[in-house]
């Protein structure tokens, strides 16, 4: 089937029954993570990519609700890492398979297992580029672009992964979600074009620690503006005076506290986002090169790429221009 001119993101599963705190970046944060990408990397594995951006656009939200909505308990480790409980960096296992040895299953489904299970979807994904398996390429490309999401956001990186452990709750939907989506049309998501990585896994480990290194400043802004914030006015509340929650059972901030927090972050989730973005583009790039840069061009029939040109070079205009185009997504607050 023709790539269609619009990129309207139809949603492939329900996702109000699902009852769970927080949703990694929720499905705007993802969705233009992995549409972004796209268009950050080099021809000819662009246009390849691009021929089937709808599918890595809207497969971006998969991982979460396999672990959500499919109730899926093996995916809920893949999502995080909390490095607090893992002792010194120089003593953590290099694969997942070590991880495994080291770890009992509990203890991995306590504290996460995100570093290693990028390392190991790109591992798969150099595989599937190698022997031109065009389902799993796009599949693992959609997935790993996910978990990278995931490991720029910060509270991905901590025991303390939603301020339970400061009386911070709600600050993890807040932060990845409800802020992506009040302010996210006004992001600029043009980055440089991919690079090859030349160790993945020191890079890995360098995306974990940089985020994590915001951890301590996100919530300290938080801490700072709710002390100075009016009482009534940081929650929204009914008519009873009850606070509000979206369908997903998220405390639900008012748009002044959003707003405020979101100032005081001082572009933090702009920034973050754009780094997924470049990531994701030179994850997906560094595997096929990895793969020995094989030709995808007959993996799609000559009329879909000719038919895509025109539009993707409308699509890179206006990306370089900071721009996205015709993702359409459903509000989660």
């Amino acid at each position: 089937m023709l790539k269609k001119i619009t990129h309207r993101i139809i949603i492939l599963f329900v996702l109000a029954s699902a009852a769970f705190t927080w949703i990694s970046w929720g499905t705007f944060g993802h969705e233009h993570i992995n549409h972004a990408a796209v268009l950050a990397l080099p021809p000819p594995l662009q246009s390849f990519f691009y021929n089937h951006i709808d599918y890595i656009t809207q497969e971006s939200t998969v991982p979460d609700l396999r672990k959500y909505t499919l109730s899926d308990k093996a995916e809920n480790p893949r999502h995080y890492i909390d490095l607090e409980n893992f002792g010194s960096r120089d003593s953590l296992p290099k694969t997942l398979e070590e991880v495994k040895l080291k770890y009992d299953t509990k203890f991995i489904a306590d504290n996460g297992i995100l570093p290693w299970y990028i390392q190991d979807m790109m591992a798969k994904l150099t595989i599937a580029f190698r022997e031109k398996r065009k389902t799993e390429i796009l599949f693992l490309a959609a997935d790993l672009g996910h978990y990278l999401g995931d490991a720029h956001m910060p509270l991905h990186t901590s025991a303390n992964h939603d301020g339970q452990m400061t009386n911070q709750k709600g600050i993890h939907a807040l932060w990845e979600s409800r802020l992506p989506e009040l302010f996210g049309n006004k992001y600029n998501y043009y980055t440089s074009e991919a690079t090859y990585i030349e160790n993945v896994e020191a890079e890995t480990w360098r995306i974990i620690y940089n985020s994590h290194q915001l951890v301590d400043t996100l919530l300290r802004i938080d801490r700072e503006l709710k002390a100075s914030f009016p009482t009534d006015n940081i929650y929204e509340k009914d008519a009873q005076g009850n606070v509000k929650k979206n369908k997903f059972k998220q405390t639900i901030f008012t748009l002044e506290y959003a707003t405020a927090l979101h100032k005081k972050l001082n572009g933090m989730v702009e920034q973050q986002m754009a780094k997924s973005i470049k990531a994701s583009a030179d994850f997906w790039y560094t595997a096929w090169v990895n793969a020995g840069k094989p030709d995808l061009s007959k993996l799609d029939a000559p009329e879909l790429t000719k038919q895509n040109k025109p539009l993707l070079k409308k699509e890179l205009k206006l990306w370089k221009a900071g721009k996205l185009f015709g993702i359409e997504v459903e509000k989660e607050f």
